[in-house]
């Protein structure tokens, strides 16, 4: 994912998952949402920038206090809030710590035959440039 689409796909994704909760039943019981909804916040923050991911995680609460916990979008700032934004506080804080962990971690280099093969193309054709222009300039 590139650096500036995290936010929308977070967006989309978690609108996404508070429709297939409701579906099955999140009204009823609001962990669907909250399983799933940390499930998007959690995949973002290890994708995207800190930035984005916090914003996904505020518009993922929102979604979760306003559809799943209230109804018609009203926030609520009861007790099932608190901890839904505690869940998703931690979700994000994860992810974060897990891109983080991957960031820093030594890179390998791939020494792959096909790697070296292309390697090899791209040095033979230069060659065959190189003898070409040679033998255009011979008088």
């Amino acid at each position: 994912m590139t650096e500036g689409f995290g936010f929308p796909f977070g967006c989309v994704a978690a609108v996404a998952a508070v429709i297939v909760a409701d579906l099955a039943g999140a009204t009823g019981h609001p962990w669907y949402a909250l399983v799933t909804l940390g499930a998007v916040v959690l995949a973002v923050a290890h994708r995207s920038p800190p930035l984005a991911a916090t914003a996904v995680a505020v518009v993922a609460w929102a979604l979760h206090t306003g559809f799943v916990l209230g109804r018609l979008g009203e926030l609520t700032f009861d007790a099932p809030a608190r901890l839904a934004a505690l869940v998703l506080a931690s979700a994000l804080v994860t992810g974060l710590l897990a891109r983080a962990a991957v960031s820093t971690s030594p890179s390998r280099v791939s020494t792959s035959p096909s790697r070296v093969s292309s390697l090899q193309v791209r040095e033979s054709s230069v060659r065959v440039r190189e003898s070409s222009v040679r033998v255009l300039r011979a008088p």
